[in-house]
């Protein structure tokens, strides 16, 4: 691993903990945050070791979102070509894109814990993971509205995947604040946890059981769901039978149905 500035990374027990680390800016999300994550991701993916990922935020919130300063920075460089304005701001915007695709894309599953605010460009984020959990302190908010701008970095295109497209209009059209119990009924959040301690133990504990299971079963499982987000059934019918044929040669099958049959907890290899 390699040492970030934005982020503390830990690996242990087949689970990797990404940390957003810049608590006394309300872990926003600069330039090297941005990057940072992209590479984090890429070694995920590469590390057999890593099974399931953690990603949190250090101190009393999980991300206030974009860092204001990174926004200033970019409208320094706009100039008087309208053209050219463009091409640099949509240039932007894809890079931004790609470092939430990254999250989307691991191969592992990604579960994200949640205190305090999760704001703007932190929704972004926690719409690409696969679940989501907060303390009773959290609260969320669609903020770009607010900002004068529509959400481009992955919310508007994921969450309404997750919580419905008529409640996803209300929180990006007014950019009003959700807090933990509201999250929980609109199923943003999948647990909500008394506080920042009882949230990090309860999703290690889920990170845990996962990684425990076959990394070649979590990740074909994945894979598949995301698949059917834009396929239709009798495609994901014909593409499961397809991978399976593949997959089921695995030992880990054999190993799975040994401890089942022996009443053991089965052992994977990475």
């Amino acid at each position: 691993m390699s040492e970030y500035t934005a982020f503390k990374v830990e690996l242990a027990n087949n689970i990797a903990h990404v940390q957003i680390n810049r608590p006394e800016k309300i872990n926003s999300m600069n330039a090297a945050f941005w990057e940072e994550i992209v590479d984090i991701f890429q070694w995920v993916d590469d590390t057999d070791a890593v099974r399931a990922v953690v990603i949190s935020g250090a101190g009393k919130h999980f991300s206030s979102g974009i860092d204001l300063m990174m926004l200033a920075s970019l409208a320094g460089q706009l100039g008087k070509d309208v053209g050219r304005n463009a091409r640099l701001l949509r240039g932007t915007i894809l890079r931004l894109q790609r470092s939430f695709t990254a999250v989307d894309n691991c191969r592992k599953p990604v579960l994200a814990a949640i205190q305090g605010y999760c704001i703007g460009g932190a929704i972004d984020l926690v719409s690409a993971c696969d679940m989501r959990y907060c303390a009773r302190d959290a609260q969320f908010s669609i903020k770009e509205v607010d900002m004068g701008m529509a959400a481009d970095v992955g919310t508007l295109q994921r969450l309404p995947r997750i919580i419905g497209d008529g409640m996803l209009r209300e929180l990006a059209y007014t950019g009003r604040m959700v807090d933990a119990q509201e999250a929980l009924r609109i199923g943003l959040v999948n647990r909500v946890y008394d506080d920042h301690a009882a949230l990090m133990e309860g999703v290690f504990a889920i990170a845990g059981e996962i990684a425990a299971k076959s990394p070649v079963a979590v990740a074909g499982t994945k894979h598949m769901l995301s698949y059917m987000r834009d396929h239709r059934i009798d495609d994901g019918l014909d593409y499961i039978a397809t991978w399976n044929a593949a997959m089921l040669q695995s030992e880990d099958l054999r190993v799975a149905v040994a401890a089942h049959m022996s009443k053991q907890q089965p052992t994977f290899a990475d």
